[in-house]
């Protein structure tokens, strides 16, 4: 019996050894992510650091998910410290879309220039006429449209767009007027609030095209 509980107090001491000697190997360190509030609490133990996924995911605004033996640890997108300390949106244009939209807006203003050159000396003009202006108006239009990756050329390209509805407006409307054997008076763009809309819309659009960022001022609106 004296054997027995003199043996039994030697696995406990031997034990206790032992998880003296592993806490002692261990040191407990702060895990601080980088936009998110809190922390997480970090072991290291022979050289290697461990936290706790569960404390991560909270910390991190994460979500986990078990699929047998895998565990996925999915972020979350925005947080109220790291949406603060992002940066504003970039305004300026890519070279590409720069590049294609000036190409777009050459093509309207000549577009422009026909129709108002045949108004104004009294040309006769008609839709077959200007339609190879408008191709070309539409076919630019559209690779500017497709060249457009940033948010600034995404923004500048629906200008654009509006710039083209416009001018397919005026285009349309005077066409009609022709086709009906309407008189058009040789100053008639002068009071077209259209033609000065887009007038306004196409010097906002070169404004932006000068300055490489675009700047809404609700003209081409």
């Amino acid at each position: 019996m004296r054997e027995k509980t003199r043996s039994m107090w030697l696995i406990i001491t031997l034990v206790m050894n032992v998880s003296v000697k592993a806490m002692s190997q261990e040191q407990l360190r702060t895990l601080v992510l980088s936009g998110h509030a809190g922390s997480v609490p970090v072991t290291q133990m022979n050289g290697k650091n461990y936290v706790e996924v569960e404390t991560l995911a909270q910390v991190a605004n994460g979500t986990l998910s078990f699929n047998g033996n895998q565990i996925t640890l999915t972020l979350s997108t925005a947080s109220g410290n790291a949406t603060a300390a992002s940066p504003g949106p970039n305004k300026g244009f890519s070279k590409e879309f720069l590049r294609a939209g000036i190409e777009a807006m050459s093509t309207l203003r000549e577009w422009h220039s026909v129709l108002a050159s045949a108004i104004e000396n009294q040309y006769p003009f008609t839709l077959d006429g200007l339609a190879s202006y408008q191709g070309p108006a539409m076919k630019t239009l559209r690779l500017a449209q497709v060249a457009a990756t940033t948010e600034a050329d995404q923004n500048a390209a629906q200008l654009i767009a509006s710039a083209y509805q416009k001018m397919k407006q005026l285009s349309d409307k005077y066409i009609a007027q022709r086709a009906e054997a309407t008189s058009i008076p040789p100053d008639a763009l002068k009071d077209d609030s259209l033609d000065q809309t887009l007038i306004a819309c196409g010097k906002s659009l070169g404004a932006m095209a000068a300055g490489g960022q675009f700047v809404d001022d609700g003209t081409c609106n």
